[in-house]
């Protein structure tokens, strides 16, 4: 359903001002990417995102289908994530998570908003609520809890986890304020939204606890945590029928995630690649949904590059593993597309998880219409040819500088960290992962850069990943060409 004019929204609304807190329009910006997605994916029927932020008696205007009010907020957020997730849009996404951490409005200062009882469809958004009134008794924990929250599931879908900054609030209001307003602000004609122009917003947290929040779940040098993912991907394994568990192939080996059909066991196997060399196959996920993971072949026939698959080499096992992962993702994702799988995209995109989280490693996330692969394989450059040569083979799309930098002073930042050099935005990190993997994800999404560039940008951080300093930097750049 498309929505009603704007008009009628804004009658609504205008009708109801008087007994709601106005500060609904605050971050507008989400409000507007919401809306936007919401045409792609509204199955309540909700009028406008605008009524997940107003109270029960308010909201019940334009709920459309949903009957639960305390959960219209999340509701909200959760069908827009939907459609952006359907869409390969990360930034989408990223918006839909933001805007399910803002504030709700309350007719009181200090009063909290109600928190909603029902499960989201999306477990990202279901580990997250909204903010509270920073007023309320303990708010500043709890929003700050919130906002780390929100950034480790940023992380995770590869978009800038310092965005959760601006999920943040306003100043605390003083309780018994009869007007209720407390220290907002309310512009609807503020596209980017009053409380960043007006520059009323208060951070809840500072980079470095967005950073150690991060490393949480991404792990150290950029690995997922298994339980994490196990938990996160327990309703969807349940619904297509897998089992997910945590076991110990051998007792000095870390937990692995495995995610497999009933009575199927990992194994390694001796292959023979299409040139004849034999060697063992290192990929030991049994996953199947759109066939199996293609063999990653080890073998000393090449020192240099010692891991291959389907006739492409790597240098490191971790890089052959992700694009082992990635190809039988892309053909999951092709049978889901042509009605050939019924469990869905969403099923697809949990098996790569357990295909990598198999492995240790953690996803790049990409724009799922631009996962494909050319039979001539990667597209990588040796690092002996001429630098311009490089950069005229590697299309970025509507970017044109996605190498990165060492430095102090990033941020203002004293110590020397890891921050984007040319035209992407996001706060510096002292983990290298974190910038690669977010510079990676908006090549496919925001620049809509071809296969080859991304690529090239996965192998990048694969290189980078584990190094420290200026080594990781010249790594990621080397593979770019930069």
């Amino acid at each position: 359903m498309r929505y009603q004019s704007s008009i009628a929204v804004g009658a609504v609304l205008a009708g109801l001002a008087t007994a709601e807190l106005p500060q609904e329009h605050s971050h507008r910006k989400y409000l507007i990417a919401v809306k936007e997605l919401l045409e792609l994916n509204n199955p309540f029927n909700i009028l406008d995102p605008v009524f997940g932020f107003l109270g029960n008696a308010a909201a019940a205007e334009g709920a459309g289908d949903v009957t639960n009010l305390d959960c219209l907020h999340q509701i909200t957020a959760d069908s827009a994530f939907t459609g952006a997730k359907q869409a390969g849009d990360i930034d989408g996404m990223a918006s839909a998570l933001i805007f399910r951490a803002l504030e709700r409005n309350t007719v009181e200062v200090g009063l909290r908003s109600v928190i909603c009882n029902e499960t989201a469809v999306n477990p990202e958004i279901d580990a997250i609520s909204q903010h509270q009134d920073p007023a309320a008794e303990n708010a500043a924990e709890e929003n700050k809890a919130i906002t780390l929250a929100l950034a480790q599931q940023l992380a995770l879908i590869g978009a800038d986890p310092m965005l959760a900054l601006e999920s943040g609030t306003f100043p605390p209001g003083e309780i018994g304020d009869p007007t209720a307003a407390g220290n907002t602000c309310n512009d609807e004609t503020d596209d980017i939204g009053c409380i960043f122009t007006l520059d009323l917003l208060v951070p809840d947290a500072t980079p470095e606890e967005i950073e150690a929040a991060v490393a949480q779940v991404l792990g150290e040098g950029g690995n997922a945590n298994a339980d994490d993912l196990v938990e996160s991907l327990i309703p969807i394994c349940q619904s297509i029928g897998v089992d997910v568990g945590l076991g110990l192939e051998d007792e000095d080996e870390a937990d692995l995630i495995s995610i497999q059909p009933p009575g199927l066991e990992d194994e390694v196997v001796e292959v023979e690649d299409p040139t004849g060399t034999t060697g063992a196959n290192i990929q030991t996920f049994t996953g199947n949904l759109g066939g199996p993971a293609p063999p990653v072949i080890s073998s000393a026939a090449d020192p240099a590059r010692p891991f291959e698959v389907n006739g492409n080499t790597f240098q490191n096992a971790a890089a052959a593993l992700s694009r082992s992962c990635a190809i039988q993702n892309n053909a999951c994702f092709n049978a889901a597309n042509s009605g050939q799988l019924a469990e869905g995209t969403a099923a697809c995109s949990a098996q790569e998880d357990a295909c990598l989280a198999a492995a240790s490693l953690r996803k790049m996330r990409r724009n799922a219409r631009s996962i494909t692969y050319s039979p001539n394989g990667r597209f990588r450059f040796a690092r002996a040819e001429p630098r311009l040569a490089r950069r005229q083979a590697l299309d970025f799309g509507s970017c044109s500088d996605p190498s990165i930098l060492f430095a102090e002073g990033l941020d203002g930042r004293a110590e020397a960290t890891f921050g984007p050099a040319g035209d992407f935005d996001h706060g510096s990190a002292l983990n290298v992962d974190i910038i690669t993997s977010f510079i990676c994800g908006q090549l496919a999404s925001r620049c809509g850069a071809p296969d080859a560039a991304v690529e090239a940008c996965e192998d990048g951080a694969a290189d980078a990943s584990g190094l420290e300093g200026q080594a990781a930097a010249d790594a990621f750049n080397a593979a770019l060409g930069m």
